[in-house]
């Protein structure tokens, strides 16, 4: 049986019995609760909607604290590349011309780490930008760290043997030339003596009489020692290692055999008139790496700068050539 209460009547001025079965009771308990959950659901929702719980915002701080560092990060390996990008310039156009090596490639330098799903792991995330990028700068950096590594290893190499390069690549003039006034041509295109046409002269031509010294200009074994088949008449032709050779032609006689190892200033024949020439003279070469290069620039050892700036004054002079 519901509880039993009163109600003031204002009309009857009387209390009049008033009963609440249960049922009134639990559909009022019920209405409340029900109005209770509406009022927490929606004050939940504009919480986590608008508002964020202290655990989110100190995660919020973390994250804000990581992209800076990563900002960080990567502003300094943008820094570390440039010290690296310096460090590259100065062994391809420095160090390795001083050994006269041939730079290192770029496409072996910028060579990056291989494998298209190398950073798949990473995506998916809020910040996979900035994380990847610092990942890809990081493989690059170590990529180009392992290069110059390797160069400076070859070029401390390099450094070792330096003073026994020196001693066999060309450096002097194959002929006694104290007064400067032995150079009749020079490299470049020159008047043939026999042809009578423009013709490349692929050396330096020096007069001096018959028999005259003729010296290697840089320590080597001699790898032909011989007659030429074509202009050249008696000929020597010295290897002298690190891509370089050198060649004597027109000589009246010749000192050495084929396989002898010379020094630098030894005596290897005479000068001539052998050959396609128009007088005695000598006809020298530099080859470096197959190819003829003007012999002009390696007379540096035996020459002030003064002298050296005139002797190429004297070797770029468009005459005709002796042979």
């Amino acid at each position: 049986m519901g509880k039993v209460k009163y109600h003031f009547n204002r009309k009857s001025l009387q209390f009049e019995e008033v009963r609440i079965t249960l049922r009134t009771r639990l559909l009022k308990l019920l209405s409340i609760l029900a109005s209770g959950m509406v009022f927490a659901t929606v004050v939940i929702f504009l919480a986590y909607t608008f508002l964020d719980s202290p655990k989110e915002r100190m995660l919020k701080r973390e994250i804000a604290q990581y992209e800076l560092q990563f900002s960080i990060l990567n502003d300094r390996f943008d820094q570390v590349n440039k010290v690296l990008e310096d460090l590259r310039e100065r062994d391809d156009n420095i160090y390795r011309v001083i050994f006269e090596s041939d730079p290192i490639p770029r496409e072996i330098r910028e060579a990056g780490y291989g494998g298209v799903d190398r950073y798949a792991r990473l995506q998916g995330y809020e910040n996979s930008e900035i994380i990847t990028e610092t990942f890809r700068k990081i493989d690059k950096i170590t990529s180009k760290l392992y290069v110059q590594s390797k160069s400076f290893d070859e070029v401390l190499e390099m450094a070792r043997n330096k003073s026994e390069m020196l001693v066999h690549i060309p450096a002097i003039q194959p002929i006694d030339n104290n007064d400067l006034t032995r150079i009749a041509s020079g490299y470049g295109f020159r008047i043939h003596p026999i042809l009578k046409r423009w013709l490349f002269h692929e050396g330096i031509d020096f007069t001096a009489p018959t028999g005259s010294s003729v010296y290697a200009t840089g320590a080597g074994i001699v790898r032909e020692a011989t007659r030429s088949a074509g202009g050249y008449g008696k000929m020597v032709i010295i290897d002298h290692g690190y891509g370089y050779m050198t060649l004597y032609a027109h000589l009246s006689a010749i000192d050495v055999r084929v396989g002898q190892k010379v020094m630098r200033g030894q005596v290897i024949g005479k000068v001539g008139n052998t050959g396609l020439s128009a007088g005695p003279h000598l006809h020298y070469e530099v080859h470096k790496d197959g190819k003829k290069v003007n012999p002009v620039y390696y007379f540096y050892n035996d020459l002030t700068p003064e002298e050296f700036e005139k002797v190429i004054e004297l070797a770029s002079r468009m005459n005709q050539a002796l042979s």
